[in-house]
């Protein structure tokens, strides 16, 4: 089974990409980020045409995620707990039957946290990532296979960045940033991308501007993590770099994981 993660920058704007790449790499499982639309105008019809199943949970003009599927849902969670004040829409959740079992699949859009001398931002992403970890801590318990895909806006460390002294100053990159997503991973996760390549110039974000592109000034803030369980069946992991460099593009890139989910 193929799980992908991609931040889309706009849904409607890209639905055309998203068919074609949705044709093109034929993933099971999609999460998506920043759909950037109400749930209403979500161009459903068109990927629910090539097969998958869709839940969204969008929000006007910005964030936004979304769960495609060729399975169909079990059960959907939308919204991170922990805090009934935050109505930013970063989190949905999905449970599918499995021949192994229930599987879990989370996309999940971190905030970015900048300026980091903002009295609200930053600490609204650290604070975020904590309920991250306790939600997930209670999650892991189930025995489950989980993969919690999506854009993390974290640089986990140096190799992960083509320039990474550029970085130093940005909430991406900050020490407390970094330790937050360590103390998430050390609760028994897999970073899938990390477990099969320790090369460098591995990036799934490129900004468009300043040729980053071009250039290849990019960094790597697009992860799957994988529960214990899910890790025993990760069967390889790979980004989509060449999707960047279609018309119109998002700034991100699709990251995948297949898992070995038939019956033994």
């Amino acid at each position: 089974m193929k799980i992908a993660t991609w931040n889309i920058n706009g849904v409607r704007a890209r639905i055309g990409n998203l068919t074609h790449w949705l044709q093109e790499s034929a993933p099971d499982v999609v999460c998506l980020q920043e759909i950037k639309c109400v749930d209403e105008q979500f161009p459903r019809l068109e990927i629910e045409a090539l097969g998958y199943n869709v839940e969204t949970h969008g929000q006007k003009g910005f964030n936004g995620v979304a769960l495609l599927s060729r399975l169909p849902f079990d059960e959907v969670n939308r919204g991170l707990p922990g805090d009934d004040g935050d109505d930013h829409a970063r989190f949905i959740e999905g449970v599918f039957s499995t021949p192994k079992g229930a599987l879990r699949v989370v996309s999940l859009y971190l905030p970015n946290g900048n300026p980091v001398d903002d009295p609200v931002k930053f600490p609204y992403k650290l604070a975020w990532m904590q309920r991250l970890e306790d939600w997930a801590r209670e999650r892991l318990a189930l025995e489950e296979a989980l993969v919690l895909a999506g854009d993390y806006n974290v640089i986990p460390e140096p190799i992960d960045a083509r320039h990474p002294e550029a970085w130093v100053n940005d909430a991406l990159f900050q020490p407390q940033t970094r330790q937050a997503f360590r103390r998430l991973e050390n609760l028994g996760f897999t970073e899938a991308v990390r477990a099969v390549t320790d090369e460098p110039d591995v990036y799934t974000f490129w900004d468009y501007q300043g040729g980053a592109w071009q250039k290849n000034n990019g960094i790597r803030i697009d992860h799957l993590l994988l529960s214990p369980e899910a890790a025993d069946m990760l069967g390889s992991a790979s980004i989509e770099k060449h999707v960047r460099a279609w018309e119109k593009p998002s700034d991100h890139v699709p990251a995948a994981v297949e898992l070995r989910l038939e019956a033994a």
